[in-house]
């Protein structure tokens, strides 16, 4: 399977913010050489691979991919083209914070041929940011988008954190009503999860933090629906928004199963077939790096049975949905009278997607779908055997 689709994982941030359990690297300066050195080591390992590519998107994220400046991403992207053939028309996104967009690395950026930026906003209530240890006050944020706009680059989307401890009295209608008042061309709305080993975690065990109930969190998520597509926004996956055409090519990418390459700690990549992933130490990959040493951690060979259940997983979580059998039609019925689902007709097979309030049992509804996939191949493969043999 030819690789169209390159992620860059640039782990540096200049502080762990309360809820990130990524693999990152805090420094108060950017080691900004060493990292490029590196990743160029690393690319050359994939030269056989990349040279017979064209690549469609490439999205640098982290960590604070932004924390490069304009100089370390001009060099990013230029070791990029030294190693594959970049179509003339691919997204090329970064994520960066509010508070490093600047008109000299925004210039650095779209010479280099960057075309989409995603802003970790978060919030713009200033209580909430501080709480979630940003480095950004809300005034930066309209200050980016405005930043980035005159510079050249208009698609800009906006990550929001909802569900946030009631503490906080953080007003989640107001965070949407200001992000949309920048009118972005995409946005990403993520429910806060206490993962371990985060300060958050450390607070919610301590009792200084109580989170929000399951229906706070499934009304915030209704309501941000209501007010995304009211605007005229298409929740196009179960966490992103965006204007018509511009959802992001590199994300949707990964939700159809498309093969990609990962450079970078902790990268991941996708032969089709194989899984593999980076060692998450930024000092251990530079190590590695440094004797020779193949900087791969791990790796999964995918079963049927896993490319099945991942197949549903993807394809329930965006409103492309899935293709079902006839068979499989009284399985889905109750989810369709619940209002979680919707059944239309496909092309040679009936199509499921799920609603907004299927998505929020979107684990459990996938689960359920791969394993009754599972057990009617099984069922068919039996008759198919027992046939064979009479």
């Amino acid at each position: 399977m030819p690789v169209r689709h390159l992620y860059v994982h640039v782990p540096f941030c200049a502080r762990r913010c309360s809820y990130c359990d990524f693999s990152i690297a805090v420094r108060a300066a950017t080691p900004v050489d060493e990292y490029c050195a590196a990743l160029r080591q690393e690319l050359d390992g994939l030269r056989a691979e990349l040279d017979a590519s064209t690549l469609e998107t490439v999205y640098l994220g982290g960590g604070t991919p932004s924390r490069l400046g304009g100089l370390g991403i001009s060099d990013v992207l230029g070791s990029i083209r030294a190693h594959a053939a970049v179509a003339t028309d691919a997204e090329i996104t970064i994520e960066a914070n509010p508070d490093d967009v600047n008109d000299l690395a925004v210039a650095h950026w779209l010479a280099a041929g960057v075309n989409r930026v995603s802003l970790g906003a978060q919030s713009f209530d200033e209580p909430a940011l501080k709480w979630m240890h940003r480095t950004h006050d809300a005034d930066q944020i309209g200050t980016a988008v405005r930043t980035l706009r005159r510079g050249g680059i208009d698609n800009v989307s906006l990550d929001l954190i909802f569900a946030l401890p009631e503490h906080l009295n953080r007003s989640w209608k107001s965070d949407l009503e200001r992000a949309l008042d920048l009118a972005p061309s995409h946005l990403s709305l993520y429910g806060l999860t206490v993962e371990a080993q985060t300060p958050i975690a450390r607070w919610a065990d301590r009792g200084a933090i109580v989170q929000g109930s399951e229906e706070e969190y499934e009304e915030e998520f209704l309501a941000a629906h209501a007010v995304m597509v009211g605007a005229g926004f298409e929740h196009y996956e179960v966490s992103n928004f965006a204007s018509p055409g511009l959802a992001s090519r590199h994300n949707s990418a990964y939700w159809t199963g498309a093969a990609y390459a990962g450079v970078g700690p902790s990268a991941h990549a996708f032969d089709g077939a194989i899984r593999r992933w980076n060692v998450p130490a930024y000092s251990e990959w530079i190590r590695r790096l440094s004797n020779g040493e193949s900087v791969i951690a791990g790796e999964e060979t995918l079963t049927s049975e896993n490319r099945d259940a991942e197949e549903v997983y993807l394809g329930l979580r965006t409103r492309r949905g899935v293709a079902i059998g006839l068979d499989q039609l009284p399985d889905v019925q109750s989810w369709v009278e619940s209002g979680w689902a919707v059944v239309e007709k496909g092309v040679g097979s009936p199509w499921l997607r799920l609603t907004p309030t299927g998505w929020l049992r979107l684990d459990s509804l996938a689960v359920d779908l791969a394993s009754r996939r599972a057990r009617l191949a099984n069922t068919a493969l039996g008759a198919t055997s027992s046939h064979c043999y009479i």
